[in-house]
């Protein structure tokens, strides 16, 4: 028989899955648990007992689900957003640490009832700038939260900039016909009820055209009904007309009525009538006999076509002036707008280099539509100069059904299939003529917000089984999405929701919260400059539902036993969940803003020591608490239990290793932190209340896979900085 002293240093490495159970070759498993259950992994390898969460606001709405996000606008002026079906809570955080509901909206600024939907909360994306929050998703146009005031909101739909007289909208188009589809109109002067024509069916007769803007070679056309698949009625918003960007565009052959008329990507076919104007001589042939009305009598290519002027012309030549051309003739130059309920609306936003950037709609999927450079409401692609809109499509030969775009290093697109992004370059921004999407790896996103944290995005791999950083490599010289739940696969439950803070749990650390499908989460820390990550689990008696951070900051979307929906925040070293702090009075305490009957945890404060008191029974709102008048206050919730279950304890005897083998844990060293009330194996730790230093536990019994179990059921401190087990071979 030999006893062998095994010490476990740190924790650094957090909870790992039991498929790693012979690995005792890896220096994680030595600075690692099998479960680190309600515990945080501090910077130094520790691990502590978790916050408990401090009850703000329950929601009392029928449709209680809700969507978090953070919205900041300094540091004194900060707001938790919550989106429900057909409302938006608004909670401000106020300068003494409280945080409290300063507007809930229900309609927006134009009277509608709010399109969010409870099914697709989960999808909702969020862009903030200023006193503004951008809400997208694919069945709505974008919403616009805008704050007013330091308590009031108002939500409106988003609306693009127009020309000075309204003439022209500064929106996306797109073209949604197959090639050579034409379009016509009945007139091309301004004015209602004007009969537009295609080629081949195309109008939505179910009613989704109607206030849809068409462009007939970029004038624009307001659909007003569909009388069929080929025909729609319209308002002529602008004439359909243009000046001919080519200076002198028309040439002459000598001794030809024929005049060739240089048009820009003019769309023309054979038959279409022009009216030509604003022309001046040329070729000998004077101005009267080239304006007027005109018949396209051969089409030379996208940007030449012939017609017939009413003289010869007595030599060859270029000339023309500044010519303007009048059509409402068959055109395969024109457009729809891009976001519409027929061709639905973005997916997904964010700000990118004093860009607002909108991505993937339902009829594309794989479009990006970058505004103009610091006006945010302009999609006017103009001359394509540096400063003008920019569209891009991710043609990597897969449809890449964009759902998330984050603002980092590049502006990196996250898909469903895939992950790509659009490079800066060094001293210079994205314009319209540098711009491009690169694929990169080859994983897709489920419907989970990636969020940065340690240098890296993480996100949720399609399928929700993986979490993946996705972070640049120079060695590869591109972007590469390393998987970081590779030793914590069963913490990795379908996430929905992901949240980082900063700084959290006073520590140094940054950490990220992933709630999971079954009403669990994970915490996940990371140092990349010590190459160290850790994960563990957090459990309360209810149901994570969602997660926001601002700064140091964690919320949580609850649903409790009692099935109340509750805002909370994870705050202090107190252990117990949606906890309320009320003061003592007349031998009872109110505990009706949350608790109306039930059972409920409470801890005893008298200002300067914490007791837990045990468990009391809650009647009409109230619980008894006679016999407690020393106590000042009380924190009043649900308590959760933290556990610590050790990797199997192992060594190397002289014959080899003993792993199998049966074999004993005779004594346990802990070394703890202000801490009490623990069981070790089963076996409480005696006189540890407050306790800083070691304590000494012994246990009884064999095993072929010997742990040290480290529980704790009351609601009280816990942090453990490591053990020594004396193990017996």
């Amino acid at each position: 028989m030999q006893k062998v002293r095994i010490p476990q240093n740190s924790f650094q490495y957090g909870e790992i899955s039991d498929n790693t159970i012979m690995r005792t070759d890896s220096p994680i498993y030595a600075a690692s648990a099998q479960s680190l259950e309600n515990m945080i992994v501090l910077p130094e390898g520790a691990v502590k007992k978790r916050h408990g969460t401090k009850f703000i606001y329950k929601n009392t709405r029928t449709n209680k689900d809700l969507h978090l996000a953070p919205f900041i606008f300094d540091d004194n002026e900060q707001y938790v957003i919550g989106i429900g079906e057909a409302y938006i809570f608004c909670w401000r955080l106020l300068t003494d640490g409280t945080v409290s509901l300063v507007s809930t909206i229900t309609a927006d600024t134009q009277s509608n009832v709010l399109p969010f939907d409870k099914d697709y909360l989960r999808e909702y994306n969020t862009a903030q700038y200023g006193d503004v929050m951008f809400i997208c998703h694919p069945l709505f146009a974008p919403r616009m939260l805008t704050r007013t005031s330091l308590t009031a909101f108002e939500l409106s739909v988003f609306s693009f900039d127009t020309s000075y007289d309204n003439k022209d909208t500064y929106q996306p188009y797109s073209s949604f016909y197959s090639t050579n589809v034409t379009l016509a109109s009945s007139s091309p002067s301004i004015g209602t009820n004007r009969t537009i024509t295609t080629s081949a069916p195309y109008w939505d007769t179910t009613g989704k055209h109607i206030g849809v803007t068409v462009r007939y070679g970029g004038n624009e056309i307001v659909i007003t009904s569909v009388n069929s698949t080929t025909q729609a009625i319209g308002t002529v918003v602008k004439e359909l007309s243009s000046r001919l960007t080519v200076t002198n565009p028309l040439r002459t052959r000598n001794g030809s009525i024929t005049i060739e008329v240089t048009h820009l990507s003019h769309g023309l076919i054979v038959g279409s009538a022009v009216t030509i104007s604003d022309a001046v001589a040329v070729g000998g042939i004077n101005a009267s006999s080239i304006n007027g009305s005109r018949t396209v009598v051969e089409v030379l290519d996208i940007n030449t076509y012939t017609v017939n002027a009413s003289a010869n012309a007595n030599e060859s030549e270029d000339g023309g002036g500044f010519v303007k051309i009048t059509s409402n003739g068959a055109t395969t130059n024109w457009d729809e707008q891009a976001f519409s309920a027929l061709r639905g609306y973005p997916a997904s936003v964010t700000f990118h280099e004093n860009r607002l950037c909108f991505g993937g709609t339902l009829a594309e999927p794989d479009t990006i539509w970058m505004s103009s450079l610091g006006e945010f409401f302009d999609y006017n692609v103009g001359e394509g100069e540096d400063t003008d809109s920019i569209n891009l499509v991710a043609a990597t030969g897969d449809v890449n059904e964009i759902r998330y775009m984050r603002s980092n290093r590049d502006l990196q697109i996250f898909t469903l299939s895939d992950e790509l992004y659009v490079p800066t370059y060094l001293n210079q921004a994205i314009t319209p003529t540098n711009a491009q999407i690169r694929k990169q790896t080859p994983f897709g996103s489920e419907f989970v917000l990636p969020t940065s944290i340690d240098g890296a995005t993480i996100f949720v791999e399609r399928g929700g089984r993986a979490v993946r950083e996705y972070i640049y490599s120079d060695a590869e010289d591109a972007y590469i999405s390393t998987a970081i739940s590779t030793v914590a696969t069963h913490l990795i439950k379908s996430p929905v929701d992901i949240a980082v803070v900063h700084s959290g749990f006073n520590t140094a650390e940054s950490y990220a919260a992933l709630v999971m499908a079954d009403g669990d989460m994970a915490l996940f820390s990371s140092n990349r400059a010590e190459k160290r990550a850790a994960w563990t689990g957090l459990t309360s008696q209810g149901s994570y539902k969602a997660a926001t951070a601002i700064g140091d900051r964690l919320f949580t979307y609850q649903q409790d036993v009692n099935n109340n929906y509750v805002l909370s925040e994870f705050l202090d070293d107190i252990g117990l969940d949606n906890y309320l702090y009320v003061a003592y009075g007349s031998g009872t305490v109110s505990v009706n803003s949350l608790y109306s009957s039930g059972t409920v945890d409470v801890i005893g404060y008298d200002g300067t020591n914490k007791v837990y008191l045990g468990e009391f029974t809650v009647t009409g709102g109230n619980i008894t608490m006679t016999g407690h008048s020393s106590y000042t206050h009380f924190y009043v919730g649900k308590k959760y239990t933290s556990k610590i279950i050790t990797n199997p304890v192992d060594t190397v005897a002289a014959n080899g290793p003993v792993t199998g083998d049966v074999r004993g844990i005779s004594t346990v060293i802990l070394n703890v932190k202000d801490s009490e009330s623990i069981k070790v194996n089963n076996r409480a730790v005696n006189n540890i209340t407050g306790f800083t230093g070691n304590k000494e536990v012994r246990l009884l019994g064999y095993s072929r896979s010997p742990q040290v179990t480290i529980e704790q059921e009351e609601p009280m401190p816990l942090q453990i900085n490591g053990l020594i087990s004396e193990l017996i071979t």
